[in-house]
């Protein structure tokens, strides 16, 4: 797009009611916030198990910060990879049923280095349909050919994956959908990574936390297995930021030497990784938190007449905030 189109692009958008603008927070999250100078009922978080504003999460950060420091000064293979930032990802790799795992800035970044690094030209990925923007993009940047079956169309897939004569190939998919709230065929996917040699990368944003005990889908369909890579991201039901993969040692240090999302950026400030580990604690210990989420997903669920699948996390969150 040209500099002299651009004012005519947004007033277009601002014409068909598109045009996406900021509102300004003036509280911490929780059930209630202030925006724009209003208080309002907060229906829009990811902020599941409500620990974005928890006081054991502020205490580590700020700890950590005494510690620490603020920013990590560099990248994390220069000289930024702290001492508690390989404690949090080695909280997390056990956590998880992993043998390592590796912190990102963020799931967009971890999903765009995981893709980019194990593919390339020649090789072949395969995303349902409704996968997240941030699977897409990877998908495009890696330069492989890029195939997208039917949502949760397992036949679909198998179909794609027989005719494909790449020798490298990888199926990327959201664990839980968060528009819809339903969760991928992920055992039959692993079926199908298994019979045709392809990896199976699943992007846990919405599942981690709150399925498998708190541990993920990794746990909640006992997937653990060498072709499977795991992504999750930690600004949600973790209530921090950033993200982080988990996998073999091996996928690891291959993406700790590939991935450039990883490589080409500071690392994350040393304390946001004290607040993830403070946060894995009271996702161990809390597990009332996670009752109380899915009796509002099940009360949402009644009061909607929904049948058939469940409702999307974003609705629980919902319930979550106004009756907790």
């Amino acid at each position: 797009m040209r500099p002299d189109e651009l004012d005519t692009a947004l007033n277009n958008l601002a014409a068909e009611h598109r045009l996406r603008q900021r509102a300004i927070l003036h509280s911490p999250q929780g059930p209630h916030v202030r925006i724009d100078g209003r208080d309002y009922l907060a229906f829009a978080s990811n902020d599941y198990l409500g620990l974005a504003n928890h006081p054991a999460l502020k205490t580590a950060m700020q700890q950590a910060i005494d510690d620490w420091g603020v920013g990590s000064g560099a990248s994390a293979l220069v000289a930024g990879h702290f001492a508690i930032q390989q404690q949090a990802e080695t909280a997390l790799a056990a956590f998880t049923g992993c043998e390592a795992a590796l912190l990102f800035g963020s799931g967009y970044a971890a999903n765009l280095g995981v893709i980019s690094s194990l593919l390339g030209r020649g090789d072949a990925v395969f995303a349902d349909k409704l996968n997240h923007a941030s699977l897409n993009d990877g998908c495009l940047l890696s330069r492989a050919t890029f195939r997208r079956f039917r949502h949760n169309d397992v036949a679909h897939l198998e179909q794609l994956l027989r005719d494909t004569p790449a020798k490298t190939r990888l199926i990327a998919v959201d664990a839980v959908y968060s528009m819809d709230g339903d969760e991928a065929p992920l055992a039959a996917l692993l079926q199908l990574a298994e019979r045709y040699d392809a990896w199976l990368y699943l992007d846990d944003a919405h599942g981690f936390g709150v399925l498998g005990e708190g541990r993920g889908v990794l746990f909640d369909h006992a997937l653990h297995h060498p072709r499977v890579i795991y992504m999750a991201t930690l600004g949600k039901a973790a209530g921090v930021a950033g993200a982080f993969v988990a996998a073999s040692h091996s996928v690891v240090n291959w993406l700790i030497n590939s991935a450039r999302t990883y490589i080409f950026t500071t690392a994350h400030p040393p304390a946001q990784a004290a607040a993830v580990l403070a946060s894995l604690q009271l996702i161990k210990d809390e597990g009332w938190r996670r009752l109380q989420l899915q009796r509002h997903i099940s009360r949402r669920h009644l009061q909607s007449g929904v049948g058939g699948c469940q409702p999307a996390f974003g609705l629980a969150v919902l319930a979550w905030r106004v009756c907790r």
